[in-house]
């Protein structure tokens, strides 16, 4: 049987297992994609992290069990586009650590951002998955979760 988990909005102080969940994300999908996409640097996320809560422009919410364990986490930040008819939410991240998927965690971390968003009168939720055959059970999660495509695809160049 599964301990209880606890969803938190996370503060400065789960800065630094938040930061070791995110080089797991990433160091995970440069594996499955076979490209090294992504510059990590352990100390620098932190770095990042703990400025972007302070300054209220970054949104992480983490899930643990009753030992404290760090389970996942998920990341919100704050948009604006007169598509989507003003404020909006987007989700930079979300990552359950592989021996816990399947119990229902990356849902609780979605309610818990969609409640989250509503508080702040965003009008959607919004996140980017590459549009790989590796990632399907991802997209698959999202449309289950009632998320539709929005259009497009990511790009980006570096400044």
């Amino acid at each position: 049987m599964n301990s209880p988990t606890y969803i938190h909005h996370a503060s400065v102080e789960d800065a630094p297992q938040i930061a070791i969940m995110v080089g797991e994300l990433l160091h995970e999908i440069m594996g499955v994609i076979g490209v090294a996409a992504f510059n990590f640097d352990e100390a620098q996320t932190k770095a990042q992290l703990i400025y972007l809560i302070k300054n209220d422009k970054y949104f992480p919410f983490i899930a643990r069990d009753e030992a404290e364990n760090y389970l996942g986490f998920i990341t919100l930040c704050e948009s604006y586009a007169l598509y989507a008819e003003g404020v909006f939410g987007t989700i930079p991240e979300l990552y359950v650590r592989p021996a816990f998927r399947s119990q229902k965690i990356g849902f609780n971390l979605l309610q818990h951002a969609k409640k989250f968003g509503k508080t702040r009168d965003w009008k959607r939720l919004e996140v980017t998955t590459p549009p790989l055959p590796q990632f399907d059970k991802t997209i698959a999660f999202y449309e289950r979760e009632g998320f539709t495509v929005a259009g497009g695809r990511k790009l980006k160049i570096l400044l």
